[in-house]
């Protein structure tokens, strides 16, 4: 029996869990277990079917008979999103950093045009092709997920007839490509200086249009109109060498719908992950969707005749971003802290939430009651682990300093309105020292803070 080691992996929007793996051999891969055996099956399948076109995916190695676990090649670390950081940040976008994102956006046209020859389509989750029930799907997103958490008050009449307007005119537009559909930097990994492409499990047969409004309009990348017009010019150059309907005509009009379109549906989606799940980095990423959608307006003077409501209900959006007001909800802002016990040796705990912070202790500088034979089937929990750690006193002197560290961020996330905090012990085997100390931090952030609500897993206790 071969001996894997496996590190767990931040997860983001999605409930996959992701773990990097490595055989004796020292090889490293991804597994992947699903949450859904039909949307796996629609990405080990596209995978595969865009490997064999010669196109820039992660290789699937294995696949369990059930489909929910499968493993695929290791790309690394480098999201495009990181790897543009620095131009993100400071509007100063360098050569490197524009050559990336053009040779990723001419690789999109190959993907779009190559990748659609041959499809089977009747894979694609949860459905084959972009149709006017999934578009009302992502409308109505934006209006129950976002709108209607903000607080702003608004006609239901006036913006239905906005949503039906706009959905003539996408049905309208050729479909016969493949879209990706949330084709933007985070699902691009930069693997020896290329860009290769994740997460199209979603894709479908639709226009081509959607995946450059989900690229260059997506919120965070930060891109100045300038840059987006010389990529979408290195798109149109690099389609017109691979799209074989000499009939088609790239048409602004039709990108603009969608850009409109998709900015709200990522208000949507942003509204559930971040006012509704609590994830903050999709709550911080609300004012660039909002600036983006005002931008748009601005722009192009010809939509806020188009679509009238969704133009007025831009501008209020835009005022209560401005003031903060926005980003608050109305959902529950309670802070919850999510304390966890683990094993090094079986990897790093996931963040649920998908915030990336908080604290990682090492308890295992203390004295170790695995040592000795009488405490080694019991756990933190037990009182002969418990009287062993106390009377011994290092565990204590180094929960003294956790505590001070712990009240001081959790002081600072109830100032600031925050709605999650990790806290997670880890030692050898996750069974007594690191559950002793989970455990005795909960009893205390109890005490000191009865608004917080906090909860306790053990994780190596419950995959007993």
């Amino acid at each position: 029996m071969y001996d894997f080691s496996s590190i767990a992996m931040k997860q983001s929007g999605s409930n996959r869990i992701y773990s990097r793996e490595a055989d004796p051999c020292g090889h490293t891969f991804i597994r992947v277990q699903g949450t859904s055996r039909t949307e796996n099956h629609a990405f080990i399948t596209m995978a595969r079917h865009f490997r064999a076109l010669g196109l820039p995916v992660p290789e699937i190695y294995t696949v369990s008979d059930d489909e929910m676990v499968y493993t695929q090649q290791d790309l690394g670390d480098t999201l495009l999103f990181d790897f543009i950081k620095h131009g993100r940040e400071t509007g100063d976008w360098s050569d490197d950093e524009i050559a990336m994102l053009t040779h990723t956006i001419r690789e999109l046209a190959h993907i779009q045009i190559e990748g659609a020859n041959g499809m089977d389509w009747s894979v694609c989750y949860p459905i084959p092709a972009f149709d006017r029930r999934s578009i009302f799907w992502d409308l109505n997103y934006f209006k129950y997920d976002f709108l209607k958490l903000t607080g702003v008050d608004f006609s239901e009449p006036e913006l239905e007839a906005d949503f039906e307007h706009l959905a003539d005119e996408l049905l309208a537009v050729p479909c016969d490509a493949f879209m990706y559909r949330d084709f933007q930097s985070r699902n691009v990994m930069i693997y020896v200086g290329e860009p290769y492409f994740i997460d199209f499990q979603g894709g479908r047969r639709g226009p081509i249009y959607y995946d450059l409004a989900s690229f260059l309009w997506q919120a965070k990348a930060n891109f100045p109109q300038a840059l987006r017009e010389r990529l979408l010019s290195e798109y149109r150059d690099e389609l017109e060498k691979v799209y074989p309907n000499s009939d088609f005509r790239f048409q602004d009009s039709d990108l603009k719908a969608f850009v409109l379109f998709r900015t709200l549906q990522v208000l949507g989606a942003y509204g559930f992950r971040g006012l509704i799940e609590h994830k903050q980095h999709f709550i911080e990423s609300i004012p660039f969707a909002i600036k983006n959608l005002s931008e748009l307006f601005s722009l192009n003077p010809e939509l806020q005749s188009e679509y009238p409501y969704i133009f007025a209900l831009s501008n209020l959006l835009r005022e209560r971003a401005a003031s903060e007001t926005l980003t608050r909800g109305q959902g529950d802002s309670t802070l919850t802290i999510d304390i966890q016990s683990f094993s090094f040796k079986k990897g790093l705990p996931l963040d649920p939430s998908g915030n990336g912070g908080g604290y990682i202790f090492d308890c295992r500088s203390t004295h170790n009651p695995g040592k000795y034979e009488q405490y080694k089937q019991l756990t933190g929990l037990d009182k002969p682990v418990i009287e062993f750690l106390e009377s011994d006193g290092e565990i204590l002197t180094f929960l003294d300093s956790v505590y001070r560290l712990v009240d001081h961020h959790v002081e600072r996330f109830l100032e600031r309105g925050f709605t999650h905090l990790q806290v997670a012990f880890g030692c050898t085997g996750g069974q007594h020292r690191s559950v002793y100390s989970a455990e005795a931090t909960a009893r205390h952030l109890r005490a000191k803070y009865p608004e917080v609500n906090i909860q306790v897993t053990h994780r190596e206790l419950s995959a007993r």
